[in-house]
């Protein structure tokens, strides 16, 4: 069976492959991060917080996987006392519609089930409409929502 899929652009991205970020990655992902969530800084007024993350810190301590040759999707995972915090996750708009992101909601879940963590837990700002539609079809449910300026957060979590 092949685990690639072509996309339009002629890249290959390997669709099973999630694999830790490593210091050469740093710049796919902060051009994967800022592609994904770019288009919501005129909504929501600011730059989300993704795009504005150490990269290379969050790599450096293990927080970071990533997917596609180029990278093409990228997860930011923070393990907790009693839950995986999904810090960011964030698919290339060029990659979007072929189930990436489910693949790395799937990963993230295995993630936490290996290390014992009952819950995932993430948050979005709330003018972030399409994620606060997604995130429940997948289990999340919303437990707060949270005004932390300049961000209008949403909290959900999944237990395991």
């Amino acid at each position: 069976m092949d685990d690639t899929t072509d996309d339009t652009m002629g890249n290959t991205i390997d669709d099973d492959r999630i694999r830790p970020a490593t210091p050469a990655d740093a710049p796919a992902v902060r051009s994967v991060t800022d592609a994904a969530y770019h288009h919501y800084v005129e909504r929501i007024g600011v730059r989300p917080a993704p795009m504005d993350a150490d990269h290379a810190a969050d790599i450096a301590a293990g927080r970071v996987f990533v997917t596609g040759d180029p990278v093409e999707g990228v997860l930011v995972l923070v393990p907790r006392a009693d839950h995986l915090l999904l810090e960011s996750i964030a698919v290339h708009p060029r990659s979007h519609g072929r189930g990436l992101g489910r693949r790395l909601l799937a990963f993230t879940e295995q993630y936490a089930r290996k290390r014992g963590l009952p819950e995932v837990r993430l948050f979005t700002h709330a003018l972030m409409w399409e994620n606060r539609q997604l995130y429940p079809r997948y289990g999340y449910e919303v437990t707060q929502r949270h005004q932390d300026d300049p961000y209008d957060r949403i909290h959900y979590r999944k237990r395991l």
